[in-house]
């Protein structure tokens, strides 16, 4: 059989390699929020062939009608993404009408959005209530599944371990796409988000639920050992739903579903892999080492060599 917990604190180290670097980026240049939650305008407009502003012109223009702050993207169809603080529509208009006449081109506008700071505000504190409530239902529905094994909260903690583990895969990663690829953190990245902590959940329960119907079957076996056999047994399982399924799917939306959609697909790309990972190299190793007692028998190996 495969020893899958035999190098669980190498996993745990592998999760600190892939997490640190991408929050310590955010935690460098802040988060990239969008304007969805900060507030503010997205301007997309196309030029007639030839006849484009450069980004530096289009900057001066902002500044010149009191907006310093826009930031300018290009895109594969030729457009300009142009985000900036709150503009009324006067004060877009007169900034197209500046544009046209720089330009001597006719402009197409493409979309205009605005959210107004307040609603951003209010969007980023139901957003963490999203995941605060997520994660209190996740202990207290476990708990109570499992009811009839021994210490069942410690399934639930380490479920909600598991998750943050994924969320923070999944800022890491943002972070990383926010220093190297404008990305932004924008209510696709929320969705994208709760969907990755419901897929989490979901991989969690399996393995656990595993791990609960051996516990009566296989009482005279080791713990480790039970779930290490669990483990086994759920692994095809969330392969093919997973890795074989899903991912590909996204892998193919990713590449080909165009620069609108892709910072969206990668983030579920990484996250439900991350998801899955977690179930099996994750969760159950720190359940093994929560039930074994390892870190309380780590910290007396520590006092003993001190006190020698």
């Amino acid at each position: 059989m495969i020893n899958i917990l035999n190098k669980r604190y190498f996993y745990f180290a592998f999760s600190l390699l892939v997490i640190i670097p991408g929050l310590i980026l955010l935690g460098v240049g802040g988060l990239p929020l969008s304007i969805d939650f900060t507030g503010g305008s997205l301007f997309e407009i196309k030029f007639e062939a030839g006849k484009a502003m450069g980004t530096a012109d289009i900057i001066k223009l902002y500044e010149a009608n009191g907006i310093d702050d826009a930031q300018v993207t290009n895109t594969e169809n030729g457009s300009l993404i142009i985000r900036s603080s709150f503009l009324t529509n006067e004060l877009r208009d007169a900034i197209l009408n500046s544009m046209k006449e720089s330009s001597g081109s006719e402009i197409t506008i493409i979309q205009f959005d605005s959210v107004g700071p307040s609603i951003g505000k209010q969007v980023a504190s139901r957003a963490a209530l999203a995941v605060g409530v997520a994660a209190l239902a996740v202990v207290i529905y476990i708990t109570a599944a499992f009811r009839k094994v021994p210490n069942a909260f410690r399934y639930g903690l380490c479920a909600v371990i598991a998750m943050a583990h994924d969320v923070a895969v999944v800022f890491s990663i943002a972070g990383i796409g926010a220093m190297f690829f404008d990305w932004q953190i924008d209510a696709l990245f929320l969705t994208a988000l709760l969907t990755v902590i419901g897929f989490s959940v979901q991989d969690k329960v399996v393995v656990f639920d595993r791990i609960r119907e051996n516990s009566s079957l296989l009482r005279k076996l080791d713990y480790e050992k039970l779930v290490n056999h669990s483990i086994v047994q759920t692994l095809q399982r969330s392969i093919n739903t997973q890795l074989m399924t899903v991912e590909f799917l996204l892998l193919a939306l990713a590449l080909f579903g165009g620069i609108t959609l892709q910072e969206f697909a990668i983030i579920l790309l990484v996250g439900l892999f991350s998801g899955t990972y977690s179930s099996i190299f994750i969760a159950a190793p720190i359940l093994v080492v929560w039930e074994s007692g390892e870190l309380r028998n780590l910290f007396k190996r520590k006092e003993s060599a001190q006190t020698a």
